[in-house]
Order: C-alpha cells, then sequence, then structure tokens
C-alpha cells in the first residue's frame, strides 16, 4: 500500500476481531497464555459464570499494533482531531469538618 493510498470506507470501518473470551477459572489458571495474548494486541473478556466482569487490552506503551485510525492518520488519508476531549470535573462531596467523627457517630 502507497502512502497517497486512499483507504475505502470497508477499510476504515472493518471489524476488529473478536475479543477472546475466558472465564476467571481458565484466566487463573493460564494467565501467562493470555496476558501474552494481550501484549500481542488481543484483548481479553474476563467472564464470571458466563457475565463479563473485565476486559483486558494492552497498554499503548506495550508494543501493540497500531489501531486502524492511527494507522490512517500515519497515511494522511485521515486528521486527527484538533482538540481532544475535554476533562470530566472531579465529583466530590464537600466536607465541612473532619470524616472520622461522622462515621465514628455513624457506627454507634
Amino acid at each position: 500500500m502507497t502512502a497517497r493510498h486512499m483507504a475505502t470506507i470497508e477499510e476504515m470501518v472493518a471489524p476488529k476481531e473478536a475479543a477472546v473470551r475466558v472465564g476467571v477459572r481458565e484466566l487463573r489458571n493460564n494467565l501467562s497464555r493470555y496476558l501474552e495474548r494481550v501484549r500481542s494486541g488481543d484483548e481479553v473478556v474476563v467472564t464470571d459464570y458466563g457475565h463479563e466482569i473485565a476486559r483486558l487490552v494492552p497498554l499503548p506503551s506495550c508494543g501493540r499494533k497500531p489501531s486502524t485510525l492511527d494507522r490512517l492518520i500515519a497515511e494522511g488519508a485521515v486528521t486527527p482531531p484538533l482538540k481532544v476531549k475535554r476533562p470530566q470535573p472531579a465529583r466530590g462531596i464537600p466536607v465541612s469538618e473532619a470524616v472520622s467523627p461522622l462515621v465514628s457517630e455513624q457506627r454507634r
């Protein structure tokens, strides 16, 4: 593929490989094998009694395969967004006094 090749819609929205689904017991018994798959760029979905409870994905710095979007940006077929999503504000409860006495009082 040349640098001037424009990606087709099919190439841009091609479905990703299906994630590997694994139960908790199987993951525990073969953790090294599944971590190696994550290292190679695969996604592992952990299930508990058939319900998805976790997703293991490689870190960006782990040498994983570049995503389709990363590849298209590198080829110049698309441009990255000008603005990144703005961070969500931290949610918290304003506290006017020490929390420890309140917790102790509730436990009585």
